[in-house]
């Protein structure tokens, strides 16, 4: 699949290289290129290919959502332990419509979110640059297509089960809105990005106070910013409603949990996670760099529609500093390719070629533009477009460890299943990962995150929910036998461990003292599983 990825980008570079004037002119070609850079993005996504442990978080709750128990972990607990409502909804209609699996659906719509971010790179760019140009210059956002397919971590997003492509499709969709003019849609917009992630709160605040300073400017009336908020409102005031009634709280638990860490350790976790992120994406963090500098360096548009057009890739740059912010505060997260900063590179590759073709426009251009100059933008756009390819499969926080991730969460899934067919339903489950083992371990077991991702912050998970069982474990089974107890597990439980049959593998679980026999004798019926007495 490597090879397939490289040989797509390759067809890619060629093509909108040598046929760049061709795609400048004629409907047909654009349509030829981004086809293509369509494919080479589903490529991209196909290459990682592997859901993310927290997804299978949101998938438990679809399933309870279409099982009729509501958007609930465990049934009759109303812990809010997602943070993207309405990717959560999207997941589970189809579920409750038609039957489909909702890991699959999530596949599905995560990819095709990701290829619909493709295209609105395309449009987001070339409403901008038409605005400022006061005519199309369509090629400009084949140029954005390229670099958004070629973004590792969107890629690595797509078939990841998460919301993160949703969430860049509404961000693209947001600035597409603005650039035409059209505030209540971008409220609307806005209202489903605060829906779809915590961040998206960070988008409202930027857009809200940028549509107020262009009303102060006189480039608005003051009907667009009240326009916005009455079509953010209409979704995101029912909503917010619902959550505080429903769950009994204004945050998500999933929000309230990294607040149990120290500030300082937080953002310093935080800074870590931005370190790597920053040392692989170096190229699209210079693309944002520089378009920050050619802002700079000419402060003033030719023309009133060239001043808004600025003004808003200023406010995507702006929003890419913002969120990745965000993302440092809270202290990012444990996962592989960065997922939480994916909208960045994306987001300042649309900002980058914004910048470009807002400042290479002018009134009346040339009908003739100097060949070196006219192939700058397609060359820079394809090579960035593979060196950011060449991250993605040689990176180690990259391909190598989604695939690592991928091994685990298929052991995380055996453990699962083996536990929804031998434990008792209504056994109370205590694990490290509550999203693989969770969501394959059904909905008759009552799962516990031990740091509260299902349980109200700061609770005592052992004294007072008392699990019949403990896994702690977030990377599938060990290579040796282990006879260790967790302390805290260490006076009301006993250890017991099993071997994979068929394997070398070993998996060590705590069974709390009172149920030992009984649950030991029952796990041990599969055969899967050996139960294996620990040496006296």
């Amino acid at each position: 699949m490597v090879v397939a990825l490289v040989v797509a980008w390759f067809v890619v570079a060629v093509f909108v290289i040598v046929a760049w004037p061709k795609i400048s002119a004629d409907k047909n070609w654009r349509v030829a290129a981004l086809t293509l850079t369509l494919g080479f993005s589903l490529v991209h996504q196909l290459v990682f290919s592997t859901i993310a442990e927290d997804a299978y978080i949101t998938f438990r709750y679809a399933q309870n959502i279409v099982d009729g128990n509501g958007p609930v972990f465990n049934t009759g607990e109303r812990i809010e332990g997602y943070a993207n409502f309405l990717w959560m909804i999207a997941i589970a209609l189809p579920k409750a419509a038609f039957g489909a699996d909702i890991e699959m659906s999530a596949i599905v719509l995560g990819i095709l979110a990701t290829l619909g971010a493709v295209l609105l790179a395309n449009v987001t760019v070339n409403r901008l640059v038409a605005r400022a140009a006061g005519e199309p210059r369509q090629a400009f956002g084949v140029a954005a297509a390229v670099l958004v397919a070629g973004a590792g971590g969107l890629a690595a997003s797509g078939g990841s089960g998460t919301e993160t492509p949703l969430f860049v499709l509404l961000l693209f969709g947001v600035f597409a809105a603005l650039a035409s003019r059209r505030p209540v849609v971008a409220g609307v917009l806005v209202a489903f990005a605060m829906m779809t992630r915590p961040s998206g709160t960070v988008l409202a605040v930027l857009v809200g106070g940028w549509l107020v300073v262009a009303a102060l400017r006189g480039r608005y009336t003051w009907w667009s910013p009240a326009g916005w908020l009455l079509g953010g409102l209409v979704f995101a005031a029912p909503w917010t409603a619902w959550r505080v009634i429903y769950y009994g709280q204004v945050l998500p638990t999933s929000v309230l949990i990294p607040f149990d860490i120290e500030v300082s350790a937080r953002v310093d976790h935080g800074w870590q996670y931005l370190s790597g992120f920053s040392v692989v994406h170096q190229g699209f963090l210079l693309l944002g760099l520089v378009a920050a500098v050619a802002l700079l360096l000419r402060r003033n548009g030719r023309t009133p529609h060239e001043a808004e057009a600025r003004s808003l890739t200023w406010l995507m740059l702006l929003t890419a500093v913002a969120l990745t912010g965000f993302v440092v505060f809270f202290g990012g997260d444990e996962g592989p390719a960065w997922r939480l900063l994916a909208p960045i590179p994306p987001l300042l590759a649309v900002a980058a070629v914004s910048v470009y073709g807002v400042l290479t426009a002018a009134p009346k251009p040339s009908p003739r533009p100097r060949p070196p100059i006219q192939r700058l933008m397609p060359a820079a756009a394809v090579t960035l477009s593979g060196l950011a390819v060449l991250v993605s499969v040689f990176s180690p926080e990259m391909l190598p460890r989604v695939r690592a991730w991928h091994d685990h969460g298929a052991q995380m899934e055996e453990i699962g299943r083996w536990l929804d067919v031998y434990l008792p339903p209504g056994s109370v489950v205590s694990t490290s990962a509550p999203g693989v083992l969770s969501y394959h371990a059904g909905t008759q077991l009552q799962i516990v995150g031990v740091r509260g991702q299902t349980e109200e912050a700061g609770e005592a998970v052992v004294s007072r929910r008392r699990p019949t069982i403990a896994v702690i474990t977030d990377s599938g089974y060990s290579a040796t036998q282990s006879c260790v107890i967790d302390p805290a597990y260490a006076s009301r439980y006993r250890v017991a461990t099993f071997a994979r049959e068929g394997t070398s593998s070993w998996l060590t679980v705590f069974l709390r003292a009172d149920v030992e026999r009984s649950v030991t004798a029952a796990l041990d019926f599969s055969p899967d599983f050996r139960h294996v007495p620990c040496p006296s």
